[in-house]
């Protein structure tokens, strides 16, 4: 749920009523794909090292800890986000855009493929089920993003509104960095 430059993009789409199913599809899918590589190959991996799990856990709670900590310091100078008018990209540029944003970006396969295929792997054979809820989560958030920018543009202006989300993000992934090191 971290607003980076993947999820700016998809609420500024949705800001401005531009390509956002499209957006919101290639994101989700691209998500789904990720997560099902990070739990086929973290699995594979932990099962023949187990040891590498540990370390997937510890790696996922300090990049979770210090992600949090950026969240936390963002939220002491909000910033809003504007629509801005931009130059009218065809489908084509927002295709591109969105998969650069997407596959380039180094927090995705953080997220998806380290994080969530090793969270994955703690529930051992009902790792898939977690796998295909993560990937639910996911489309439901991009959905929520893109979809609800539109309903939603005149609250997102608001400094204000930036600095309860970026405070939110930092707590929740705090927990989460906590809750991988003690369970």
């Amino acid at each position: 749920m971290a607003i980076g430059a993947q999820n700016a993009f998809v609420l500024r789409q949705g800001l401005r009523r531009a390509h956002v199913g499209l957006v919101v599809a290639l994101c989700a899918a691209s998500d789904a794909l990720l997560i099902a590589v990070g739990v086929g190959g973290v699995g594979a991996l932990v099962q023949q090292h187990p040891t590498v799990l540990a370390v997937l856990r510890w790696s996922g709670a300090a990049y979770l800890a210090a992600y949090g900590a950026r969240s936390l310091w963002s939220a002491r100078r909000p910033q809003a986000l504007h629509a801005a008018p931009e130059r009218e990209g065809g489908r084509w540029a927002v295709v591109a855009t969105t998969l650069a944003l997407t596959y380039l970006n180094p927090h995705v396969y953080l997220d998806t493929v380290l994080m969530l295929g090793s969270l994955a792997n703690q529930h051992g054979a009902d790792r898939w089920w977690f796998a295909a809820g993560a990937a639910a989560g996911s489309l439901a958030w991009f959905a929520c993003l893109g979809f609800g920018a539109r309903a939603a543009s005149h609250v997102l202006g608001r400094p204000a509104t930036w600095r309860l989300l970026d405070l939110a993000v930092g707590v929740v992934m705090v927990a989460l960095a906590l809750r991988l090191l003690l369970g």
